[in-house]
């Protein structure tokens, strides 16, 4: 694996099980017993059991530890354990190291995972609070003093500068909560089903930080998402068909942050998605023309233009006027501004439906779906696509 060549993981490794609960904003059980009985449908899905299981990967963020887990789902020994840091960053990663360690024999049947009571429980969306001190507290704590101490303030930073170097008003961010909600509107799973917006709903909402609206802000969710990985030649014995695992990267930028790197040479992209973009066109053989779905991180509304923009969809500055014109079917689940914020693990769920043909958002002939992680923060992405 390197950012400066192309890697061999492509097209050895496959998504073959997807499960979830409902999402809501009151789950009223545990987060372990959310992230069990996503496991178990995720399974289900896939026509495995628990004793077929050897691995399991989740984020750094989360109470259930693989151990209990793996103990409340029924899984006996585990061969493989992973956590990926940096919030909503790690979702595509997790699939990735599944496939690591599925592509080098580490593990057979790998279940990555991210279960969380986020809006009855911990709010992500509600900044520092208490933090033990750390490297990554210092680095918070140049921009805390000046009123910077939630997610949308960080944001809202990049995003005000994004509009002045390109001569735009905020309404551009509303194309993308406009396509998000049109297709949560015909998703039955989706918090906002039978809800859709318009660019003057988008103006009317309120500010959260200028030039963020509260259209803008993903939403907060209680709920589970789960995914099975195993090899592509064992994939074939299975029901579904199977999503191949295309190309999957990491990246992280020069002077990274967590989300407050503002002492870059420039605010109006996200260098971290570069160097996922670089990774994953190089070891795909891969081109944005190729590309039939894109499933983009949605937190907030400026990071999707710009991760547009650094993946070469268009031009810098050009990522509202791409969504506009439905360029490329984006987030056909809903996104997190639409479905649930699941830290983009039903985003991961919504690609394989779309290689499967049973997405209820379905694109014709959908062969090659594009999904990206957490931005701002270092990140991750994934290729994926139908077998053959």
């Amino acid at each position: 694996m390197s950012i400066r060549r192309a890697d061999t993981l492509g097209g050895k490794a496959a998504v073959v099980g997807i499960g979830a609960t409902e999402f809501s904003k009151n789950s009223g059980r545990s987060e372990l017993k959310l992230a069990v009985e996503a496991v178990g449908a995720a399974l289900d899905d896939a026509g495995l059991t628990p004793a077929d299981v050897d691995g399991l990967v989740t984020f750094t963020m989360d109470t259930s530890p693989e151990i209990t887990v793996a103990q409340a789902a029924g899984i006996g020994e585990l061969s493989f354990f992973s956590r990926i840091h940096y919030g909503g960053g790690a979702a595509c990663a997790t699939v990735q190291q599944a496939a690591l360690a599925v592509a080098s024999g580490v593990a057979d049947v790998v279940v990555c995972y991210r279960a969380f009571n986020e809006r009855s429980g911990r709010r992500f969306g509600s900044g520092v609070q208490r933090r033990e001190p750390t490297a990554e507290g210092a680095a918070l704590g140049w921009n805390l003093p000046s009123g910077l101490l939630t997610p949308a303030s960080w944001v809202a930073m990049a995003a005000q500068r994004y509009l002045h170097t390109y001569g735009l008003e905020p309404e551009v961010f509303g194309q993308v909560a406009v396509v998000d909600r049109r297709h949560a509107a015909r998703n039955p799973a989706a918090y906002f089903h039978g809800q859709p917006i318009t660019l003057a709903d988008h103006a009317a909402s309120r500010w959260i930080v200028e030039p963020l609206r509260l259209l803008d802000c993903c939403q907060e969710t209680d709920g589970g998402q789960a995914l099975v990985v195993t090899s592509v030649e064992r994939a074939r014995d299975l029901p579904r068909p199977p999503a191949v695992v295309v190309a999957a990267a990491q990246g992280a930028g020069r002077s990274q942050e967590q989300m407050t790197s503002f002492y870059r040479d420039g605010l109006t992209g996200l260098p971290e998605t570069g160097v996922v973009a670089r990774q994953l066109w190089r070891s795909s053989g891969l081109a944005p023309a190729d590309i039939d779905v894109g499933i983009l991180y949605d937190h907030f509304t400026p990071f999707v233009l710009m991760q547009l923009e650094e993946f070469g969809f268009c031009g810098p500055g050009e990522g509202g006027a791409f969504v506009a014109a439905d360029a490329l079917p984006l987030n056909t689940h809903g996104g997190q501004l639409g479905e649930a914020y699941l830290h983009g693990m039903n985003g991961i769920a919504e690609a394989v439906r779309q290689i499967r043909g049973t997405s209820v958002n379905q694109v014709a002939g959908a062969a090659r779906s594009l999904v990206t992680a957490g931005t701002g923060v270092p990140t991750s992405g994934l290729i994926l696509g139908a077998d053959g």
